[in-house]
């Protein structure tokens, strides 16, 4: 079974960073979407600076990495208090997007 990821990045330009680094992606336009794309999903990505991604962080089951705002501490640690498995400040996310959202060899 190949990997499944499913983000939501607003940002057109984050997006293409995303696609290159992940393969193909799903991308949903709403946080709340993310709930039922991210059935069976191996990796779900969240930009954790726009609203109401950290509500839904807590039912996702799937992995997930978030990025936001490196002066946003306060998001940063409640993206981590709500169960979200990476927490990156945006720089360092993007610094190793390839590596961290690299698919997995068939």
């Amino acid at each position: 079974m190949s990997a499944k990821t499913v983000a939501y990045v607003p940002d057109l330009m984050d997006r293409s960073k995303v696609s290159s680094a992940a393969g193909p992606v799903t991308f949903v336009t709403r946080p709340a979407d993310l709930l039922a794309a991210a059935e069976g999903a191996s990796l779900v990505v969240v930009d954790l600076s726009r609203p109401g991604v950290l509500e839904v962080l807590p039912a996702i089951a799937a992995p997930t990495i978030g990025f936001g705002r490196h002066d946003d501490r306060e998001r940063l640690a409640a993206a981590s208090a709500a169960g979200c498995d990476r927490v990156l400040a945006r720089s360092a996310f993007f610094a190793q997007v390839t590596d961290l959202l690299r698919p997995p060899p068939a």
